[in-house]
């Protein structure tokens, strides 16, 4: 299973004083020594982290492939035909969210993803869909022709998180926070079974499948023994565990839960 390391958070903490340190760049060397075996960054519409030239020098410079984030804003799909990573991840883009909250509405914004994939493969740069796990939505991904999903794991994280510290991310209600451990333990089973079915059905469709968001060191394991998904994209878990071990260290740790599994 492959492992791509997302460095958003670097430049989270290079924003936080607005200054030049840290440098993203920087990570990518070390990323490549630890064995990551891609590079993944978020270029977001409001640029609260990547910015533009981040995201240039990056792919220009990276030996590792690069996937490329970032939401179907024609300004934004215009920059990343110029840059041209290996691959773009369309993801769902809220200005108001703290993270990426679900899954792409694909059967909303049906033709113009699939104008924005045209554009994509046209550039041959190969194209991934930011995925809940849904049966429906993988038949659309089919039908649109991209080489990869990637699974949104955030409820399954979310649920994790409730089961075992109490703890969510922000866009989930005191009132999840409060249910009996005997109900969060049938959630989290119902949403490793959703991935599991996900990512079966969406291999019958030839398709790729890589998950992501949310996942950590508690809770890896879990989804790394899933049969079928060929990728994780990891980050802010990472970058957070590097400000205590450093980063070949913290990947390395990663790289060793997924192999466990």
């Amino acid at each position: 299973m492959l492992l791509g390391v997302n460095i958003d958070h670097i430049a989270v903490l290079r924003e936080a004083r607005k200054i030049n340190d840290p440098n993203p760049l920087d990570a990518v060397p070390i990323c490549k020594l630890a064995g990551a075996d891609q590079i993944t960054i978020h270029l977001r519409e409001d640029r609260r982290h990547i910015h533009d030239n981040d995201a240039k020098v990056i792919i220009n410079q990276s030996a590792l492939p690069v996937n490329l984030e970032c939401s179907i804003n024609e300004d934004i799909i215009d920059i990343a035909c110029e840059l041209k990573p290996a691959r773009i991840t369309l993801v769902p883009e809220n200005r108001e969210e703290v993270t990426t909250e679900g899954g792409l509405d694909i059967k909303s914004n049906y033709e113009k993803i699939q104008k924005v994939i045209k554009k994509l493969h046209k550039h041959e740069i190969e194209v991934s869909l930011f995925i809940d796990p849904n049966k429906e939505v993988i038949e659309l991904s089919s039908k649109l022709n991209v080489e990869w999903i990637e699974i949104h794991t955030g409820t399954f994280a979310n649920i994790y998180a409730m089961l075992n510290s109490g703890l969510a991310n922000t866009h989930h209600t005191i009132k999840d926070l409060e249910l009996p451990k005997t109900e969060l333990k049938k959630r989290l089973q119902t949403s490793i079974k959703e991935i599991k079915k996900a990512t079966k059905y969406a291999i019958k469709n030839d398709l790729k499948v890589a998950a992501g968001h949310g996942l950590n060191y508690q809770n890896v394991t879990l989804i790394s023994d899933i049969e079928g998904i060929s990728e994780l994209n990891i980050g802010q878990s990472i970058i957070a565990r590097s400000v205590f071990t450093g980063l070949h260290t913290a990947i390395n740790d990663m790289q060793d839960l997924i192999k466990k599994a």
